[in-house]
């Protein structure tokens, strides 16, 4: 028999109970998942929040790499992956066995990793950051060091803007930001003057450029709730905008267009394919059958935690 939506979050919410589990949600899943979330956030906070908890299961909706972040600060806890096709284009355009090689050709180099990567690459890291910590990070590093820094390259190339330094960039992106572009904004912003253009660090330079308000999904979050303006452009991952909207309710938010649709129609906002994996059918079944779990190797989890302590140490 068919849940309704309804149904499907109250038996959520009642085997969280029973179970002693919780509901984590990155700001870019769907509205009905974040609305039954113990937690919505981005990818890092959702797990320092998480083991900060006593709950024994969590469930993290978002992408895989996620979910193998909750499990380095939570190792003793079971932690489960709605859907463990959810994957990231950003974390897959870095694959270890290519750092690795990358590493031993350019021997004295530290390496910077974006949280966005799999537990593999972060055991082949120095330090890891967010997009909301990196230039903090990175300023703290000694001013002569030779860094890497990967894999998003243009949060890497926003970083040697603001520092000074010369990293060498991965070459890497996310799908979603690298399709946004300065003539949807341009359109936006005549449509709506006294709105404020809000875009992540994962987007293009040109697009960064466009906007007075760039950081974090929850810099732009806490910016439009604190800000007294009205009308919002915003360049990131339309999963945001819920968030947003619920805890700004009157104020408007407009998404950002892709330049092209994947489809190749025109559509009127960006969408993560894979964080839309997560739905309440499979969050509903993950708890009931305790399936997906993640596990992560004993030998990679002790060396990639390592570089999420030093950079909760830097910042």
């Amino acid at each position: 028999m068919m849940l309704t939506t309804e149904e499907l979050k109250s038996e959520i919410r009642r085997m969280c109970d029973e179970k002693g589990a919780i509901i984590l949600a990155h700001y870019y899943t769907i509205g009905d998942i974040q609305d039954i979330a113990d937690f919505v956030g981005d990818s890092l906070a959702l797990a320092r929040k998480a083991a900060e908890t006593d709950a024994k299961v969590m469930v993290m909706c978002g992408v895989h790499f996620m979910a193998e972040t909750c499990k380095l600060l939570s190792p003793d806890k079971i932690v489960l992956c709605p859907d463990t096709e959810a994957g990231c284009s950003l974390a897959d355009s870095c694959k270890a066995e290519d750092l690795k090689k990358f590493k031993d050709e350019h021997p004295g180099y530290q390496v910077i990793s974006y949280v966005n990567t799999t537990a593999a690459v972060k055991a082949l890291t120095d330090v890891v950051v967010t997009s909301g910590n990196a230039k903090k990070v990175v300023d703290q590093l000694p001013k002569d060091a030779k860094l890497i820094f990967g894999p998003d390259y243009n949060l890497g190339n926003y970083i040697n803007e603001v520092t000074g330094r010369q990293m060498l960039l991965w070459n890497g992106g996310c799908h979603v930001h690298e399709r946004f572009s300065v003539s949807k904004i341009l359109e936006l912003k005549a449509q709506y003057p006294d709105a404020v253009v809000m875009a992540h660090l994962e987007c293009k330079a040109p697009v960064l450029a466009a906007a007075e308000v760039k950081g974090s999904t929850a810099t732009m979050l806490n910016y439009a709730q604190q800000s007294d303006k009205k009308q919002f452009i915003v360049a990131t991952e339309a999963g945001i905008l819920h968030e947003m909207q619920r805890t700004c309710p009157d104020k408007e938010f407009i998404p950002v267009p892709p330049e092209i649709s994947e489809s190749g129609l025109e559509c009127s906002c960006n969408e993560c394919n894979y964080m839309k994996l997560n739905t309440l059918e499979k969050v509903y079944n993950c708890l009931k059958n305790m399936s997906p779990q993640i596990e992560i190797d004993p030998e990679i989890a002790k060396e990639a935690v390592k570089p999420i302590n030093r950079m909760l140490e830097l910042s």
